[in-house]
């Protein structure tokens, strides 16, 4: 009897792990890179390459790389990975496993940090973001990646962050940087369609801008956009999945290249859980995300196993 109460456990450990970082967000996460790097196994073929490197002058202006172990080419696809924390927390060294997911599918996976909400407020985080990716298409092919084949992503407030960049041109302008430059995006659980605020992030990070629909990616949309891989989970109460589906529906009524998948039984933090290592066979994020960006970048379907 013990034993078959401790094997009807065993499958509820991944949810009640998603759980905690859905509900804490910064502590939870700290933990489950640790635990996906100690996870035993052939791993994710990945290294850290670059580790605290500045994009620009203030503190939190820094990012790690991350690179397969057996690259398939001498310049590498690269994913832009921004964290989530609703704006107001996230470490880039917390999210490792995040990077070391997307290197070992073949990609360059960048982990940047930036300005949080008390500090700042919106949109200084995107103009950290836009400084990111321009020292990215200045320094990249450094460490074996094609800066003409730039892809970005993220989770929560990270997903927030990539649509921002992939949408609305003012962001990589500000930086001297040309829209086109970002190929593809894979936003997971992210905050599209979410003004007026009533939570209390949204109003602490937003709540003094002038104009909240300037704020909000799906007021954005634009046919010429580049093609979006959103994942949202089905059981996601605190970024509901109808922020995924309006802006899906929204890219897609002017013409736009836009993907939704939307996993069943899936949590708020369950999408970014399933890139680590321990869980990833709980929903086929990593997977889904992976053929995407191989699919619009015209690359092999999967990077080779040798």
């Amino acid at each position: 009897m013990v034993r078959s109460k401790r094997r009807r456990r065993w499958p509820n450990i991944p949810r009640a792990a998603a759980e905690l970082v859905d509900r804490f967000g910064w502590s939870p996460v700290a933990l489950l890179n640790t635990i996906d790097r100690l996870t035993p196994g052939r791993g994710d073929r990945a290294r850290k390459v670059g580790d605290g490197i500045s994009y620009g002058a203030l503190g939190r202006q820094k990012l790690d790389i991350w690179a397969p172990t057996h690259p398939d080419s001498a310049r590498l696809p690269v994913m832009i990975f921004f964290y989530g924390g609703g704006w107001h927390a996230g470490e880039r060294g917390d999210y490792g496993f995040a990077g070391a997911a997307f290197a070992g599918q073949g990609f360059l996976a960048v982990v940047p940090d930036y300005r949080l909400v008390p500090e700042v407020r919106y949109p200084a985080f995107l103009e950290d973001a836009a400084m990111a990716v321009r020292w990215v298409v200045a320094h990249i092919a450094e460490y074996g990646g094609d800066p003409a084949k730039i892809t970005v992503g993220g989770h929560s407030a990270g997903a927030y962050i990539a649509a921002m960049l992939a949408l609305d041109p003012r962001w990589l302008g500000a930086v001297q940087l040309e829209p086109d430059l970002i190929r593809a995006g894979v936003l997971l659980s992210g905050p599209f369609d979410f003004a007026p605020f009533r939570e209390w992030r949204g109003r602490a990070t937003f709540g003094a801008h002038h104009d909240p629909a300037e704020t909000q990616p799906i007021n954005h949309c634009r046919a010429d956009a580049p093609p979006l891989l959103l994942q949202h989970g089905s059981s996601d109460h605190l970024v509901y999945a109808k922020n995924s589906r309006n802006l899906d529906a929204a890219l897609k009524g002017i013409g736009a290249a836009s993907e939704l998948i939307v996993y069943k039984g899936c949590d708020h933090a369950g999408t970014v859980v399933a890139l680590s290592r321990p869980f990833r066979g709980r929903h086929s994020v990593l997977a889904d995300a992976v053929r995407f960006l191989r699919s619009v970048l015209g690359l092999p379907t999967s990077p080779p196993t040798a």
